[in-house]
């Protein structure tokens, strides 16, 4: 595995443990459609949220948010919809969510949870 996979596997295993200590329920992880992929998909307060999860050890090339492009977002929204209706979830509310992860060598410095990252503009 890639020096960059082992850095983002460890972000997206900090950020679930974050959710799950926040009260959420991990759903699913890296749910997988042909031209998509979902970090981590999480349940709270009957609220399915799709989480895209950035992680960096500098902001030298911006905010890890800023990395969830619009060409990204809607590669997500289309993995969600997918997900969505294989799981019998199409009637429920759902967000999208981007989590920043800060790492200094194996230490998290800090973790971002920013909801409603992004919305979808159009219906399952």
């Amino acid at each position: 595995m890639s020096r960059q996979k082992i850095f983002g596997k460890f972000g997206e295993d900090c950020s679930a443990n974050f959710l799950e200590s926040e009260g959420y329920k991990i759903v699913a992880r890296n749910f997988r459609i042909r031209s998509a992929e979902i970090d981590i998909i999480a349940q709270k307060d009957n609220v399915i949220v799709f989480v895209e999860v950035k992680a960096r050890s500098d902001i030298r090339h911006g905010l890890p948010s800023e990395a969830v492009t619009v060409r990204k977002q809607k590669k997500i929204i289309e993995a969600a919809g997918v997900f969505l209706q294989d799981e019998n979830f199409s009637e429920c509310a759902c967000r999208f969510d981007v989590v920043e992860v800060y790492l200094r060598g194996e230490l998290v410095e800090e973790i971002n949870h920013i909801e409603n990252a992004f919305e979808v503009v159009q219906t399952f």
